[in-house]
């Protein structure tokens, strides 16, 4: 099943259906999420929809193609969009996030306690996963509030495009791990039982843990726990929440990916992950497809081509010649040393000066007059010139068309090598229906680039045009 025989990919309808309030798009690093996130957005708005991007790309590209000086964890309205909708765009601040979480979620006292703890500083700045938690956090905040018609995700990126949905399990299994409920303990039993088991299995911890820890954050880590204790649950019930808002009818998944084995590998393991979760898949998006306006002309074509110009000999194209010159180089030589030489004796006979009876009488300007000689040395010279501008004219065409050629049958190359690996997708995937977006000269940048992106996507399914 080739590509040409995919449901091709709705992204109007999708966006303009006022039950889409979310749509993720995820795959692996690299093949072009943001833009794709940035694209779809303004489409939706520039279609009247309130719409906000919530991006977790930190090099800032979102903002830059926006027009915004720069994105933090609050949505801010992009400017210049057109149509009776609105634009807002907003960069996952990670500690920022977690922040909020505590603060909303303890009461003042212990949140400082929380908040100036270096345990948690650490955690919140960088631990394992913690990225991929709070971004299914601020989702879950943005569409708490109602605020929005349709939110577009931006997922982090990560090595694996399964982390987003992995993280709220590993975050559950973290807080249900054997060490953190053995720190809870002695907070749980309080009094001077708990003050005893925390000598007595403290103890036990710090010669083991504690050499590889250190005993300081050791300590750090149980005044966190002990703090944390009454969030736990919370984490795990908006973690299940969110969960479950992303297996909901109004979230729709996109999955993108560029034309390569890796990144087509990797989209094929989301698409099967998505169904054995329930979660809506929307299809797939497939980002920088290469194409050419000369398609017809084969790379084994156009190479065969190719080494035919440039195996031509190298032959100079002689000057005007008389008819029965002959086309040897030698007698063309020749012939030229016999003209130059009969134009030199008769700059001669002009030096002598013009009678009516000699042969310059009458003649033309510069044959029996004392600008004879420099004038027909140099119609010569322009002659010998001109003849050898030609030559090298001639050559650097066919220079040029060879390399040309060559290089059309590099592209032809890369065509075919996409097609192959796009058919083994949708053979593998053949329910998954598919936009393809041709790719553009250079990156996008501003608003117009991202509009051109979201042109190529309504596209859906239809064939690249020449890139």
């Amino acid at each position: 099943m080739t590509l040409d025989a995919a449901e091709p990919l709705a992204i109007d309808p999708l966006l303009d259906d006022p039950g889409t309030r979310i749509i993720v798009c995820c795959g692996s690093g690299g093949v072009g999420k943001t833009t794709t996130a940035a694209a779809l957005g303004v489409r939706a708005a520039e279609r009247g929809r309130k719409v906000v991007v919530l991006t977790i790309d930190p090099a800032r590209r979102l903002a830059q193609s926006m027009g915004i000086d720069s994105l933090d964890n609050t949505p801010r309205r992009v400017k210049e969009v057109r149509g009776d909708g609105e634009l807002h765009a907003m960069m996952l601040d990670m500690k920022r996030t977690f922040d909020e979480i505590v603060e909303a979620h303890a009461d003042p006292d212990r949140a400082k306690a929380i908040l100036t703890n270096p345990f948690y500083q650490s955690l919140s700045a960088g631990f394992a996963g913690t990225q991929e938690y709070m971004a299914m956090e601020k989702l879950g905040q943005l569409r708490a509030r109602d605020e929005w018609d349709l939110i577009v995700v931006d997922t982090p990126p990560s090595r694996s495009a399964l982390d987003f949905l992995d993280a709220p399990k590993r975050l559950g299994s973290f807080l249900d791990g054997k060490f953190i409920k053995l720190l809870m303990a002695p907070a749980k039993m309080g009094g001077r039982a708990g003050m005893k088991f925390l000598n007595v299995g403290m103890s036990m911890m710090t010669g083991t843990l504690g050499k590889l820890l250190g005993g300081p954050f050791l300590h750090d880590v149980q005044t966190f726990v002990a703090a944390m204790d009454t969030m736990f649950g919370g984490f795990r019930t908006r973690a299940d929440a969110t969960y479950r808002l992303l297996q909901a009818p109004g979230t729709a998944f996109l999955v993108v990916a560029a034309p390569e084995r890796d990144a087509l590998r990797e989209a094929a393991y989301f698409v099967e992950r998505l169904a054995a979760d329930d979660m809506p898949l929307a299809g797939l998006v497939l980002n920088r497809v290469h194409g050419s306006a000369a398609a017809r002309l084969s790379a084994e074509r156009a190479l065969a081509a190719a080494e035919s110009l440039e195996e031509l000999p190298d032959l100079p194209e002689a000057p005007d010649l008389p008819d029965h010159a002959e086309e040897d180089p030698d007698h063309r030589a020749e012939n030229l040393d016999d003209r130059r030489i009969v134009d030199q004796e008769a700059g001669k006979a002009g030096d002598r000066g013009p009678s009516d009876s000699s042969p310059g009488a009458g003649a033309e300007p510069g044959v029996g007059s004392a600008e004879s000689p420099a004038r027909s040395r140099t119609a010569d010279d322009a002659r010998g010139a001109d003849g050898g501008s030609a030559q090298d004219s001639q050559d650097s065409v066919e220079r040029l068309t060879a390399g040309l050629l060559r290089l059309h049958a590099e592209r032809m190359q890369v065509l075919a090598r996409e097609q192959r690996t796009r058919d083994r997708f949708t053979a593998l995937h053949p329910e998954v229906a598919v936009a393809e977006v041709a790719a553009l000269p250079g990156d996008v940048h501003d608003l117009a680039g991202l509009r051109t992106i979201g042109d190529r996507l309504a596209a859906g399914g239809a064939p690249a045009g020449a890139a």
